[in-house]
């Protein structure tokens, strides 16, 4: 079983961590609603991808007033 014959240093540990961060998002507007919608992703809003519906867009939400 590997163990260390060292202590990993702090410096050593954050060096190594560097690439760790998230990056940020890069939205895009969608071209039928002008929405921001995420690269190569399906609109949230509309449902459109590449110029076509893909999934139907409810247009209303029906609540159920017991549920709440």
């Amino acid at each position: 079983m590997a163990v260390p014959q060292n202590r990993t240093t702090s410096s050593k540990r954050n060096m190594r961590r560097a690439h760790d961060s998230l990056v940020a998002a890069n939205p895009n507007e969608c071209p039928n609603c002008g929405e921001l919608k995420r690269p190569h992703h399906v609109c949230g809003a509309c449902g459109h991808y590449d110029a076509r519906e893909v999934v139907a867009a409810k247009s209303t939400v029906d609540t159920d007033e017991d549920a709440a």
